[in-house]
């Protein structure tokens, strides 16, 4: 038995842009997503999972591409569930060379699905982390970072970037632009998460974008306008400048709400955040539901967002340098 923890993640700046090469600051969270792995000798893949935000189930299938999991819900669920997983293992199978193994794998997640913290690239980089070590295999962390990558890429349709696997392996702040991956250097920022209790349909929301974008000029002046947002968050930054911190993540959200990725919910959150004083505010990650990420070291934002209707939990979420963490 193998286990491997990960970190979810909060972008200060650069959603949605970094799929067109503009760079990108995702930061990583003390929220986990946790995986256990046993090699069987089957050939069959077990998997069982406690999720924040999905009630407990296990599946169990064979190897064939036609085979499903025998549980009683929709096709779309079992594809979401279970997307991730199968492209890690797969992964595990190449990089390893073992075809035919199995795995039962128990997935434990502190991270809400599909909210913009990163839980399937959380995901993904335990239980690749953890088979491979099942194996007697220890990847890189660099190597990790990407074999986690080319599994969101194919479960994405080839619209992921690295920006969510890189971090969730490395941990701390990181720069994503392209290929080139990158840790620098943060302050102790004073994350105030809110959560509307849902999630964005991230393939949905990445085809609007692309189709503003080639359909418009100035929805491509917007995500270039994104990129020029990043390069200035990173000389605030390198400053500790909270205050332009927060006023960028403004800027930030305001061209995502132009690009149409943001919601009701999340621009109520996000206002009632600034109206409590919070330094910045805005959606992280797909948008269309789920998180926004705000600044502020007083208890103001966290009370104001418990009391605003759209608004199902609020917390603070400290940042942590430690990526991938290996349990057993």
């Amino acid at each position: 038995m193998a286990i491997s923890s990960a970190p979810g993640k909060v972008y200060l700046f650069g959603e949605h842009a970094v799929v067109y090469g503009e760079p990108a600051v995702p930061c990583a969270i003390e929220r986990r997503a946790r995986v256990e792995v046993s090699r069987r000798e089957d050939g069959k893949l077990s998997v069982h999972s406690d999720d924040l935000t999905l009630d407990g189930f296990t599946v169990e299938y064979g190897v064939s591409p036609d085979e499903r999991p025998d549980i009683d819900v929709s096709e779309s669920l079992v594809t979401a569930a279970m997307g991730y997983v199968d492209g890690a293992i797969e992964q595990v199978r190449d990089v390893t060379g073992n075809d035919d193994v199995g795995f039962d794998v128990t997935i434990d997640s502190d991270i809400p699905l599909g909210a913009g913290l990163g839980s399937s690239a959380a995901v993904v980089v335990a239980a690749i982390d953890a088979a491979t070590r099942e194996l007697g295999t220890t990847l890189s962390t660099e190597e990790l970072a990407d074999r986690a990558y080319r599994t969101e890429h194919e479960v994405q349709d080839g619209q992921a970037s690295r920006a969510d696997t890189f971090c969730s392996a490395t941990g701390g702040a990181v720069r994503v632009e392209g290929e080139d991956c990158r840790s620098i250097e943060a302050p102790d920022l004073p994350i105030v998460i809110g959560f509307d209790g849902g999630a964005g349909d991230t393939g949905q929301l990445v085809a609007g974008v692309r189709n503003l974008r080639e359909e418009y000029d100035f929805a491509a002046d917007t995500v270039a306008a994104i990129g020029d947002v990043v390069r200035n968050g990173e000389e605030a930054l390198s400053a500790g400048d909270l205050e332009e911190i927060g006023r960028l993540m403004n800027f930030n959200h305001g061209l995502l709400s132009a690009l149409g990725v943001s919601s009701r919910s999340l621009d109520t959150m996000v206002w009632a955040a600034r109206d409590a004083g919070a330094m910045g505010a805005k959606l992280t990650g797909a948008g269309g539901g789920g998180c926004i990420v705000a600044l502020d070291p007083t208890p103001e934002t966290e009370t104001a967002l418990s009391f605003t209707p759209g608004c199902e939990d609020a917390f603070r979420a400290a940042l942590t340098e430690e990526g991938v963490k290996r349990i057993e």
